[in-house]
């Protein structure tokens, strides 16, 4: 992240790099954020919220909701900085959910940029990236791809 006289500022689309990996600090997952997302989105599905329900579930104790984790992943992004006021737009995420994450899992992102089109009549280009959400063992828990709306650097913008 950089910073200009009025704050700070990521990277512009033409900035960012086919092939650039970036990955986040890790979050740990609370049972307070399981049960407060539950009653946030009304998602109160035994297998998030009932621990003698788990006890005979496959998993065998409480899951994180998928959602979650992917609304942690896409805040530890936001944090690295890249994204601070050039980011126009979400324009879409496809994500494969593959392991469950449990209360007390620490989770990190690992996104890659894989690809880039210019979008002059949006104000910028779309990035797509690889993006994987890794547990405290490394192992992938979700996968898939995001796709964002980054600014055009302006004609008068400061370099480095």
């Amino acid at each position: 992240m950089r910073y200009q006289d009025d704050g700070p500022i990521g990277y512009y689309f033409e900035e960012i790099e086919v092939g650039q990996t970036m990955i986040t600090r890790g979050r740990t997952v609370t049972e307070a954020d399981v049960v407060q997302f539950a009653a946030l989105t009304g998602d109160f599905n035994p297998m998030h919220t009932d621990a003698e329900y788990t006890k005979t579930h496959p998993a065998g104790q409480r899951v994180a909701h998928g959602m979650l984790t992917l609304s942690y992943a896409v805040g530890l992004l936001y944090q690295l900085g890249f994204m601070e006021r050039t980011v126009l737009t979400f324009r879409g995420v496809e994500m494969k959910f593959s392991l469950p994450v449990f209360i007390g899992d620490t989770i990190r992102v690992r996104l890659t940029v894989n690809e880039k089109k210019e979008m002059k009549r949006l104000g910028g280009g779309i990035v797509s990236a690889e993006v994987k959400i890794l547990n405290q063992e490394g192992k992938t828990v979700q996968s898939g791809t995001m796709e964002l709306l980054m600014a055009s650097k302006p004609t008068d913008a400061p370099t480095g």
